[in-house]
């Protein structure tokens, strides 16, 4: 098992970015976020942006000192896509990198909540890493070892589970689940995994239709042949917005209820990157609006980077 979280293991991490010396350049492109017309202030806000984050300061000063309601939603505006540039960048340095779920699911949090401290979510997880390796050992049975995680979780912890909505976007956020103690199936989900991981429990997302499910798979399983499909490497099955269990069977009724025949490829383990690109498509879903399109459109975007 493996004895903690380091913050070098997280790919995520925390910069003080100064403000960019504002040059003449700078101070006319500036002065210039105001101009009327929009093919002028078109051209302003792709120069700012290709300076990278390190203006954002400089645009936040900006904001503080100017009253005028329009000019600061461009200002927002410019700020927002400077952070999402920023973002696509570490998803692509994710991607190349081992993909991990903890770093992943902080940088899709990065979306919403760009200045989040990296470090309360390690703290969090680590925490409920240790108290649930306390009270583990080499001679419990698979069951007895979710138990004893479940209780941790959602027992002791107190994490709630909630139903799948698309009104709060927080509720699919690592950050915010590990806060409130509040999350749905999908960052739920994800805590969970990340725990089976560093605990060394085979636990592992599958693609089960309309659910976000968990498998025990057996300790062995990458090398069974199994004569059916897939799910005979598969113990039993986790709901993790409560941690409620379901068998193999249980699983079958569900498949005749939904009128869909199961086969292998929903009974193999998802990859961290099939799991993030879930996240991304579930949380764009909160913004299926005409004032929020945008965002749901640029989750898509990223999404689709997690394509394998």
């Amino acid at each position: 098992m493996r004895h903690g979280i380091f913050v070098s293991d997280i790919h995520t991490e925390i910069k003080y970015v100064k403000p960019l010396q504002e040059n003449k350049e700078i101070k006319a492109l500036l002065h210039l976020i105001d101009d009327p017309d929009e093919e002028i202030y078109h051209t302003v806000s792709e120069k700012i942006v290709s300076l990278g984050k390190d203006i954002i300061p400089n645009l936040e000063e900006l904001w503080e000192n100017i009253n005028n309601e329009s000019i600061q939603e461009r200002i927002e505006s410019l700020i927002h896509k400077l952070h999402f540039r920023d973002l696509q960048a570490e998803f692509s340095n994710w991607l190349k990198l081992s993909p991990d779920l903890l770093s992943g699911s902080i940088i899709v949090a990065k979306y919403h909540y760009p200045d989040i401290q990296p470090n309360s979510v390690l703290q969090e997880i680590e925490k409920l890493r240790r108290n649930v390796w306390l009270e583990l050992n080499n001679y419990l049975t698979p069951i007895e070892r979710i138990n004893v995680l479940n209780s941790i979780f959602y027992n002791y912890y107190k994490q709630k589970g909630l139903e799948i909505s698309y009104q709060n976007p927080d509720h699919f956020l690592i950050n915010k689940a590990l806060e409130t103690k509040t999350g749905n199936s999908v960052s739920n989900g994800i805590i969970y995994l990340i725990l089976c991981n560093l605990l060394d429990i085979p636990v592992r997302a599958v693609n089960i239709p309309r659910q976000f499910l968990l498998g025990y798979f057996d300790e062995h399983y990458q090398s069974l042949q199994p004569v059916g499909h897939s799910s005979q490497k598969i113990l039993f099955y986790i709901e993790p917005s409560t941690g409620q269990l379901y068998s193999n069977n249980d699983i079958d009724k569900y498949f005749k209820t939904i009128s869909v025949s199961p086969s292998n490829a929903y009974f193999r383990p998802c990859s961290n990157q099939k799991v993030i690109k879930h996240l991304l498509e579930e949380l764009s879903k909160c913004f299926d609006n005409d004032q929020n399109r945008y965002k749901m459109d640029e989750l898509l975007l990223i999404a689709k980077m997690m394509e394998e």
